[in-house]
């Protein structure tokens, strides 16, 4: 059976590519961004089957608006898929006040927004799934990026709870968490903090040579990823499991060594 699925963030990457997806194996799609200007290929090519939403979704109001129009308009939402953000390159101490609080407006404030504004059509069903897109940032943490890590995080752990909230619903929460992709994530997308010449050597020492995956290959693992019946409460996409799972048997070396020291502070 066909699916209805609300994404956010459609004009261009992973939004687009998924939307595009649902919409060519003939699912319906409510596909919201800040530019309906976007969204003219996608009425011309599959019309009715596209809703096209003009949103900005740190605004709790719209984001409620827009849900409640979609769910309205097609009569359910299947497949909800918290995808908008931005990443924000500076190291922690360049972070200035405006640039870390935009940065968790978007990314978690704006996903908190749609995930309050789509639970009561979902219990109401009694189904749906909501794919919160964090990242491998969301796991693991590179220096010069601390911003954009604190919004993914704070994303994973909401759904952690929120996971264990809803399933009784009928309601699932995966927390995907795509590796490195040539999105516009450090395009025009991404902003930059003006840099504190201290951190030259710094910068120059944890550069990373990014392998970028292709963001069109991702289709196909998001149409399972909404399809399967046994859904996980997190999956990567791209080639981020093995380098995580080195830097989590470290962590989990380093507890149990500490662990002498954690029960000495218990009683």
């Amino acid at each position: 059976m066909s699916k209805t699925w609300f994404i956010t963030g459609t004009s261009k990457g992973f939004g687009r590519e998924w939307a595009e997806a649902a919409l060519e194996r003939g699912d319906r799609v409510a596909a919201t961004s800040r530019d309906l200007d976007h969204s003219h290929p996608l009425t011309e090519k599959y019309g009715d089957a596209v809703l096209p939403l003009r949103l900005d979704i740190t605004d709790r109001a719209a984001v409620f608006a827009a849900v409640r129009q979609a769910a309205e308009h097609f009569g359910a939402l299947d497949v909800v898929v918290n995808n908008a953000g931005y990443g924000h390159f500076g190291m922690v101490e360049e972070l200035t006040e405006t640039e870390i609080r935009a940065e968790m407006e978007t990314n978690f404030f704006g996903t908190l927004w749609v995930t309050q504004a789509v639970l009561p059509v979902l219990r109401a069903q009694g189904h749906g799934r909501i794919i919160q897109v964090t990242s491998e940032g969301g796991v693991r943490a590179f220096p010069g990026i601390g911003g954009y890590h604190a919004s993914k995080w704070a994303v994973e752990g909401l759904s952690e709870s929120l996971r264990k909230e809803v399933t009784h619903f009928g309601i699932d929460v995966v927390c995907l968490e795509p590796g490195p992709y040539a999105t516009d994530f450090g395009g025009n997308s991404g902003r930059t903090s003006a840099e504190h010449p201290d951190y030259a050597e710094v910068r120059a020492v944890t550069e990373i040579v990014w392998d970028l995956g292709d963001p069109k290959a991702t289709r196909g693992p998001i149409l399972e990823l909404a399809d399967t019946d046994d859904p996980p409460a997190r999956v990567f996409f791209g080639t981020s499991f093995e380098p995580v799972e080195a830097e989590y048997e470290e962590r989990l070396a380093t507890w149990r060594k500490w662990q002498p020291v954690a029960l000495a502070a218990f009683r």
